[in-house]
């Protein structure tokens, strides 16, 4: 039988709304998931708010459940946890992790889309970080870090500090993070790694991050690097150009400056890793309690209407927000 659901719309530039809609009909391989908490991804939907989806990309950032078209209206959003209420016998009754919308109930056809259990150790409210856990790890698997190298992470929103957050734990690294913001320095000390102000970041790194999605952020990162270094990019723009600063000392270093995006699974590890195995262990990642603190800020689902606007606006405080159903 049809269900009934409620689903956040990204209705024009600047406005949403909550929307009445039916489910269809369940087939055998989709899961009905009562939502229990969705996270806004700053970043990119602050992007969808206004409007600023580059138009040659739109397709290629469409989220697996999303409805309408870019740039409105839309229906957005890729950090869900929920409950399955009615589903596969795997999964029927375990919470799990999706790429779905912000929407009260969802029905996410698991032979398309990936939805894994969310394991015991990893409480429901922290899976919202689970994408953006993916995204880091393969943005550190497309670097090729390891023991021992100096590394910079420029940008400490979520996803610069889940990045700082893997890089830490590899033996010998000499890890910084770099920020305008003071209070970043709090992430830096909670996971044993540098603080540092962007005109005094580090010299001769051998693995620069870059997440602050400015200019001024990236010329910091080519600027930390050592001969022959890396600079990964994990900004997403939009529709912007950004000045990159190519001159300098960015020929005569040989820098090389990649982009790392989670559409597609990091070369080294595409062989042998599907989708569903690295957002497996992506989740897994999640089980540290300091995690929760990236976590900053907790919103009803019914609130969202009014209380998005505010959470988007450029400069807002607080990382990560919890939609709570």
């Amino acid at each position: 039988m049809a269900s009934a659901a409620r689903a956040l719309w990204y209705a024009s530039r600047g406005k949403v709304e909550l929307r009445d809609e039916t489910l269809d009909e369940r087939r055998p391989a989709d899961a009905l998931v009562r939502m229990l908490y969705s996270g806004i991804s700053r970043g990119t939907e602050r992007l969808v708010f206004n409007g600023l989806m580059a138009a040659p990309e739109r397709e290629r950032m469409a989220c697996p459940l999303q409805d309408g078209e870019f740039p409105f209206p839309v229906k957005y959003g890729y950090c869900a946890v929920g409950t399955v209420e009615d589903g596969p016998e795997a999964l029927a009754g375990k919470t799990i992790f999706t790429l779905g919308p912000h929407q009260d109930r969802l029905l996410v056809p698991t032979d398309r889309v990936s939805a894994v259990e969310v394991p015991a150790n990893v409480p429901a409210r922290r899976a919202i970080l689970a994408a953006n856990m993916e995204t880091a790890l393969n943005a550190v698997w497309d670097s090729g870090a390891g023991p021992g190298d100096r590394i910079v992470v420029v940008g400490g929103g979520v996803v610069g500090l889940l990045v700082t957050y893997i890089v830490s734990k590899l033996p010998g690294a000499d890890v910084t993070l770099v920020d305008l913001d003071p209070a970043r320095r709090h992430f830096a000390e909670l996971f044993g790694v540098r603080f540092s102000k962007p005109l005094d970041g580090p010299g001769d790194c051998d693995i620069a991050f870059h997440a602050s999605a400015t200019s001024a952020g990236l010329a910091c990162a080519l600027a930390c690097c050592g001969d022959e270094a890396t600079v990964v990019e994990l900004s997403w723009f939009g529709d912007s150009d950004p000045v990159v600063p190519l001159g300098a000392a960015f020929h005569a270093k040989r820098l090389k400056l990649i982009s790392s995006q989670v559409g597609m699974v990091a070369a080294s590890r595409r062989p042998r890793w599907t989708y569903k195995r690295r957002l497996e262990k992506a989740v897994a990642l999640l089980a540290d309690d300091r995690l929760d603190q990236l976590i900053t800020a907790e919103v009803a689902f019914a609130d969202l209407p009014a209380e998005l606007p505010r959470i988007l606006t450029p400069g807002a405080p607080g990382l990560m927000t919890a939609v709570k159903y």
